[in-house]
């Protein structure tokens, strides 16, 4: 593959995201963005990838015929600009607007302040975190992270043209109109560029998931059963997590320094590793603190409650961003939404009174939707810089860039939040999520039996997660399968690895540019459509 100047070394030092074009360009789109996120997250509920709309505005303003704006056809500044959009789409639906509708959703709009204070800092430690770990044995740039990939292909496809472009269209065309005929497209897309095992096992989860009432005459959403598989999962895959973080690497003997890739090695080492948990962990803490006694749980509840509801809030809000993440890593898919549910049943069962128990749930949903996010637009970064030369300082620089630019989108979201909060929820607009957990909180758990179904059922999420191991991340797979539900998206997951493995066996190891560019174009085509539904009324 001939590759362009802008990606292979013209560019010696790597853009900067405080540029003042890049600067300006960014803080614009990112207002956009955040309104976007805003309108689709209270009206139809959804979160719009706007990743690859930030990189197809990107492009057209490089193509300005314009001195300030010529060097925005940096691919680089292109994806400095997509990083901040995305990121301050996500941020301003799912980390904040989100989880400070819980206590308002609750019947207690003066915690609404107190909730927004803690996931403002819960936001930019869920960052911190992910920009420490990426490219770690825990979270590699090799992996699939799919719309990443889509995005990645987007900004290449614009700047190179000629068939990438036009194979990269016509998958944008099919998952657009797939999109308007109601089919979750953007599950065959990530089929195309995911894990094979990952994604087979997400496809048996969400076909259970859509036949279980017919098949075996039980919603097994009502009966938890979902919950009890991540739960099983989710716990084996922390202890994956932790053995690759405390693994010692065995002494072995390297190939000739020249035969080695260096993008392919990890650039974070397990004690980096260890200590950006650690150091996310006490980040975490810090925002727990600060909504505990905002949010005056100390009349709540006992000084050795306070310090066990503020280290569990940490240690959930840390658990959360780290299964949210693996999922999205594999498959494309965040379950945030199931997963804090999880959260909430097992408050329920504990008996956390009330109160708490959504100051918690509100806290704790912050985490996972940008961290996810952010490594979707890392692994966009990588796969632009991946063949510059010499790579490891620049890959550094870049990611660092990006983390800036995310932190500029992160920053206009949360001023756009503040702002408007109480304009959408004094219109009614609250986030549908928002009012599934504090219904909830509020009905308590009818069915004694529901800690028995869990554990019964974390049992076979374990087996599988084991069998799976950390690199295909099967038992929390399922699990997202079974938890999201998506009608006929497993049909386009089994239709979409079939048509993968037999083209792959057809073509060999050339089948999977094509594949990844047709998939980029489903997941482009998908978010384009979400996009556009901004304009549809309430």
């Amino acid at each position: 593959m001939t590759v362009s100047e802008s990606r292979t070394g013209a560019e010696r030092a790597h853009p900067r995201a405080f540029e003042p074009t890049v600067l300006v360009i960014t803080v614009v789109l990112s207002v956009v963005g955040a309104i976007i996120g805003l309108h689709l997250i209270t009206t139809l509920g959804i979160s719009a990838n706007t990743s690859v709309i930030g990189a197809l505005i990107a492009m057209i303003i490089g193509r300005i015929n314009v001195a300030a704006l010529r060097k925005m056809r940096s691919v680089h500044r292109q994806n400095l600009v997509q990083s901040a959009v995305s990121g301050s789409t996500f941020a301003a639906a799912n980390s904040l607007l989100a989880p400070i509708a819980v206590p308002f959703a609750f019947g207690r709009p003066d915690l609404v302040w107190p909730v927004f204070a803690g996931v403002a800092i819960g936001l930019f430690a869920d960052s911190f975190v992910l920009y420490r770990l990426f490219n770690s044995r825990l979270l590699p740039a090799q992996a699939a992270w799919p719309p990443g990939v889509a995005a990645a292909d987007t900004i290449i496809a614009g700047d190179k043209g000629g068939r990438r472009a036009i194979v990269l269209a016509g998958g944008a065309v099919i998952g657009f109109i797939g999109s308007l005929f109601k089919l979750p497209v953007s599950a065959a897309g990530v089929a195309f560029i995911g894990n094979i095992w990952a994604l087979a096992m997400f496809g048996v989860g969400l076909m259970v998931s859509q036949y279980s009432p017919a098949w075996f005459s039980i919603d097994i959403g009502d009966l938890y059963i979902p919950h009890g598989v991540m739960i099983g999962a989710g716990l084996v895959a922390l202890g994956q997590a932790a053995y690759l973080m405390f693994r010692k690497d065995k002494k072995k003997t390297s190939a000739p320094a020249q035969s080695v890739d260096p993008s392919q090695l990890p650039q974070v080492d397990e004690r980096a590793l260890r200590r950006g948990v650690l150091e996310g962990y006490v980040l975490f803490v810090l925002g727990a603190v600060v909504v505990a006694l905002a949010g005056g749980l100390m009349s709540e509840l006992s000084v050795p409650g306070l310090i066990m509801w503020v280290l569990a809030a940490a240690l959930a809000a840390i658990t959360h961003e780290i299964i949210v993440g693996l999922a999205a890593m594999h498959s494309g898919w965040f379950p945030a939404f199931a997963v804090t549910l999880i959260f909430l049943v097992l408050g329920l069962i504990l008996g956390v009174p009330p109160v708490a128990l959504a100051l918690f749930v509100g806290y704790t949903s912050a985490t996972g939707p940008a961290f996810a996010d952010m490594g979707y637009d890392f692994k966009a970064g990588w796969l632009l810089r991946k063949e510059h030369r010499p790579y490891d300082a620049y890959e550094r620089s870049g990611r660092f860039q990006q983390y800036l630019a995310s932190l500029v989108g992160f920053a206009v979201a949360t001023v756009a939040v503040a702002v408007s909060w109480q304009s959408f929820f004094g219109d009614g607009l609250i986030p549908p999520v928002a009012e599934v957990y504090a219904a909830t909180i509020k009905a308590g758990l009818t069915d004694p039996d529901i800690l028995m179904t869990l554990l019964l059922w974390a049992i076979p999420g374990a087996l599988i997660q084991l069998l799976g191991g950390s690199s295909r991340q099967m038992g929390v797979l399922l699990a997202t399968g079974l938890l999201v539900g998506t009608p006929q998206a497993c049909w386009l997951v089994f239709g979409a690895l079939l048509v993968r493995i037999a083209y792959r066996w057809w073509r060999g190891e050339r089948a999977d540019e094509d594949l990844n560019l047709v998939g980029a174009g489903l997941i482009a085509g998908d978010a384009l459509y979400s996009t556009s539904r901004i304009f549809e009324s309430k």
